[in-house]
């Protein structure tokens, strides 16, 4: 993997404050890229704090909730003709624990985790695909999750989460195909079951591993991977 590019090319990371966002911004860091980290609040982010300032101008971190179409708007603005090279859609949420067939399945919890998840991505995308038409890269990526796979639900359950992941890969797939005219590649990625908050400490894969396989994915992608569900480590994923 290329350790250094060039400072022109811009990467911008949704929900870097914490788990595979934030090692996300920390190893585009380190590798030379310019990187805008987004979350909620970035005051009360340390960790990613700690990054900025070990990394000066080079990492800048911005409030957006992505939930929120005026937070949305505002943060698009702020960036104008700015190309934007690599656009991760990272930030998400599961939603309630124990949600099961017949159990806890609250409706609008679920349309949160939905707007969260599914539709956010989308609507950022359409504010900021110029941005990414204008990058000499041009790829879009979302962070969706193995749970996603309609093939390999071989548990059930976790009907909020797996939904609304099943739904981005939907998103990312038509994506890819209305956005392949400007030469836009779009992928869904599977990051593996990580140890971070959501992944919990049974996850058998460290974050720093898991981000360092997906940026291994992204800086080896052409045009005709664009509308693919890609895991960490290379391989394909089953819709």
């Amino acid at each position: 993997m290329r350790e250094k590019v060039s400072t022109a090319s811009t990467v911008l990371v949704t929900g870097a404050n914490r788990g595979i966002g934030l090692e996300l911004a920390r190893q585009y860091a380190a590798a030379g890229w310019r990187v805008l980290a987004c979350c909620r609040d970035p005051a009360r982010a340390a960790e990613l704090q700690e990054i900025a300032q070990a990394h000066g101008s080079q990492l800048s971190s911005h409030a957006l909730d992505v939930s929120d179409g005026r937070s949305r708007s505002a943060f698009a603005r702020s960036r104008g003709g700015e190309p934007i090279d690599l656009l991760i859609h990272n930030a998400g949420i599961y939603g309630p624990n124990g949600v099961r067939l017949g159990h806890n399945t609250d409706e609008n919890a679920w349309i949160e985790v939905l707007r969260v998840n599914t539709i956010a991505p989308l609507k950022l995308t359409e504010l900021l695909v110029d941005n990414v038409a204008a990058s000499h890269r041009r790829v879009i990526a979302v962070v969706s999750s193995g749970m996603a796979s309609i093939a390999d639900n071989s548990s059930g359950g976790a009907y909020l989460y797996r939904s609304s992941k099943t739904a981005l890969n939907a998103v990312a797939r038509s994506l890819a195909m209305d956005l392949a005219s400007r030469k836009i590649i779009v992928v869904a990625l599977c990051p593996g079951w990580v140890q971070t908050d959501m992944g919990g400490a049974k996850a058998p894969l460290p974050v720093a591993s898991s981000v360092n396989g997906l940026r291994r994915v992204l800086d080896g992608l052409s045009r005709g991977d664009s509308g693919s569900f890609i895991r960490y480590d290379g391989t394909r994923v089953p819709w």
